[in-house]
């Protein structure tokens, strides 16, 4: 699972990605609010990867998450 800061990025993310790695699909996108908050602009985006992309590199997942100020975290 990838943790983007928007949804901008978590869009533009989830189309790289797929290209990218070679995925045979585009990862979920999952809204994430924070705590308390209902403003989308206090939401953190979430990049569901399917257990196909289990194979993929976790420091490749981590730099790649970080070219959108995200990061990857195990569900």
């Amino acid at each position: 699972m990838l943790v983007l800061p928007d949804r901008d990025a978590a869009e533009e993310a989830a189309a790289e990605l797929a290209g990218r790695f070679g995925l045979r699909e585009e990862p979920q996108l999952v809204r994430d609010a924070l705590a308390g908050e209902d403003d989308a602009e206090d939401a953190q985006w979430l990049l569901v990867l399917t257990a196909a992309a289990g194979d993929l590199d976790p420091a490749e997942l981590d730099a790649f998450a970080g070219e959108w100020d995200g990061w990857r975290e195990e569900p």
